[in-house]
């Protein structure tokens, strides 16, 4: 529909076996929803090949890669010069997911650090933005994203953010992006949407991180990439603008964060 805001999913998981033999049709329900362009991220490396080719037989769907903090322990510990490697793809335009999860796997936070800073390295290197994934561990995610921005700046965006107001501002004082997912429709997150109430509009992004967490309507079902136009539309109310206003805020924030991909798009 021409007249439908043009939105941008910035985080999902499109090779989980949840699409498997649906891309098409999941990617054509995206299009009539606005949802002009996806981010599909790899969370182990070894699945590599697999995401880079969603991304290669889709014009829509561009995708990143990393060691999700809860594989951190299960996974070989990814290098600097590995991440980079895979950077030169030209659709590849993250570095992550990666991150620190001490909700259940706790016990790997030594490991969980480690390899946060490996990719920290790699996202500074090649200066694509870095993907967040902060669960129960605010106060070592802020001291390290500090600390590493100190040695060097990069660009960072806290992905699917459900977190304090404390590493909201944290991340938001370092320049970094807030990304909205279902979480901020549902109507117990009073709370989250008044952190992301008082973030500038030109620092959020919004993503479903499919196949979890869809939004109402569509709470507790599999979610896809359309569906983020639920969160925009919750998320467009939560800043108090019109959503035609809020869905170009977010286009620009995300042009501008995920400059590899805009490029790729305006050269197509």
């Amino acid at each position: 529909m021409t007249d439908t805001p043009r939105i941008t999913d910035s985080h999902c998981h499109l090779d989980f076996p949840d699409f498997d033999g649906r891309l098409p049709e999941v990617i054509a329900n995206a299009r009539d929803a606005g949802v002009a362009r996806m981010v599909t991220i790899c969370t182990r490396l070894r699945n590599e090949p697999a995401v880079r080719a969603i991304a290669e037989a889709h014009d829509p769907v561009f995708y990143a890669a990393g060691t999700h903090p809860m594989s951190a322990a299960e996974e070989p510990l990814a290098t600097t010069d590995e991440l980079i490697a895979l950077a030169r793809h030209p659709k590849f335009v993250g570095i992550g997911e990666t991150g620190l999860d001490y909700h259940y796997t706790a016990e790997s936070a030594d490991v969980q650090q480690t390899s946060l800073r490996v990719h920290i390295d790699a996202a500074r290197d090649t200066g694509l933005p870095l993907i967040i994934h902060a669960r129960d561990a605010d106060e070592d995610m802020a001291r390290i994203l500090a600390q590493e921005h100190r040695n060097g700046a990069y660009t960072c965006v806290m992905h699917c953010f459900s977190s304090s107001a404390g590493l909201a501002r944290a991340a938001l004082d370092l320049g970094f992006y807030l990304s909205m997912s279902g979480i901020t429709a549902f109507p117990r997150s009073s709370g989250l949407r008044d952190i992301f109430a008082a973030a500038p509009a030109d620092r959020i992004l919004v993503e479903t991180d499919a196949p979890y967490l869809a939004p109402p309507p569509h709470r507790g079902k599999r979610n896809e990439p359309a569906f983020v136009a639920h969160t925009a539309r919750r998320g467009a109310e939560t800043m108090g603008m019109q959503y035609a206003d809020f869905a170009a805020a977010t286009e620009r924030n995300f042009d501008r964060l995920f400059s590899k991909a805009a490029q790729w798009e305006a050269a197509a």
